[in-house]
């Protein structure tokens, strides 16, 4: 197999409909080995649209260049009460990365 799982994890903020499901919000990716490019993320989120967008704004970046750009994409792009904590759980799980690596 030529890929990873890893995961990242945040606190939500209060008065999110995902915190009555989860206290923490959760990004888990599939990380090609060679390149450290995202293949495939998920996340924690409520709804499966705001699901579906932080992978189509994951999906592509290689982690080898660092976490910068995916969090930099999140904060322009998701406007939402959790964007604090898609980045915070990013940055976790870059280090989850940088630990395998």
């Amino acid at each position: 197999m030529n890929t990873v799982f890893i995961a990242g994890h945040s606190r939500l903020p209060s008065g999110m409909a995902a915190k009555n499901i989860y206290e923490t919000l959760t990004i888990t990716a599939e990380i090609d080995k060679k390149y450290g490019v995202i293949v495939t993320a998920s996340c924690t989120l409520a709804t499966e649209h705001g699901r579906d967008f932080v992978q189509h704004l994951l999906k592509g970046h290689s982690l080898q260049d660092g976490i910068d750009k995916p969090v930099q994409a999140v904060k322009e792009h998701y406007l939402g009460k959790a964007g604090n904590a898609l980045a915070s759980a990013l940055k976790d799980l870059y280090k989850q990365y940088e630990n395998m690596r």
